[in-house]
């Protein structure tokens, strides 16, 4: 019997804008390298060291500084000068704001309904989050929970954020921390995520698993699946 459903965050619950974030590293930061680093699942990079806990916030807002300035103005081999032209409009003039925003355009809300299901769920089950994420990211999640009328820490028993757990989906290893702390037995907990890799990983420790697919009805989704392992 279920007693225990996980979340993951983007994608399942707060709805992702993937090109309007691409769009604002670049027009509102100067940021042009930004497809090396953002991916629909799974981050890149110095991105995915940001979301692993290897990477300060500050060291990553500096690393998209130093590379919005290098793209607009490069530094110039030793001995060589810049060539002649305009001085660039953003490099110095970036700063750590404008690459948090940039950040938070890839989160674009909650639906209402997904409020009211996790408030229902929520007198029936413990309700966890997982997710691979980060401190930037996380202050606007915060804020679109709270804007929505239901902090997470009022609908969350706990949330396991990858940058905090210094580990990663879908590494067995962070599964296995959650099961631990949560202490019930994987046959009782439920997950949900939008990445394949990230529900089979689940799967293979004896966690039911659901994948759901962003701009479906989640509510549907669960329910189905605890109806086909019974309810606690």
């Amino acid at each position: 019997m279920i007693k225990a459903i996980i979340f993951d965050l983007g994608g399942v619950l707060i709805d992702l804008d993937l090109e309007r974030c691409k769009k604002a590293f670049v027009e509102d930061v100067g940021y042009r390298k930004i497809d090396e680093l953002l991916d629909a699942w799974h981050q890149k990079g110095f991105y995915s060291d940001l979301e692993e806990g290897k990477l300060s916030e500050d060291e990553f807002r500096r690393k998209i500084i130093e590379g919005a300035v290098s793209a607009v103005h490069p530094v110039p081999a030793a001995g060589s000068e810049l060539p002649a032209g305009p001085e660039p409009m953003c490099g110095p003039a970036v700063a750590s704001d404008d690459v948090d925003h940039a950040m938070w355009a890839l989160l674009t809300g909650i639906e209402q309904y997904k409020i009211d299901f996790l408030r229902e769920l929520s007198g029936k089950y413990d309700l966890y989050l997982l997710s691979n994420n980060n401190g930037i990211s996380m202050v606007r999640c915060r804020q679109i929970f709270e804007e929505a009328g239901l902090p997470m820490e009022k609908v969350f028993r706990k949330q396991y954020l990858s940058y905090m757990m210094k580990m990663l989906k879908p590494s067995l290893q962070i599964y296995r921390a959650v099961i631990d702390d949560i202490g019930l037995s994987p046959d009782e907990m439920l997950f949900i995520d939008d990445s394949v890799s990230n529900v089979s990983a689940a799967s293979s420790l004896g966690i039911h698993a659901v994948q759901y697919v962003p701009g479906t009805d989640l509510r549907a989704a669960v329910n189905a699946r605890l109806e086909g392992n019974g309810k606690c």
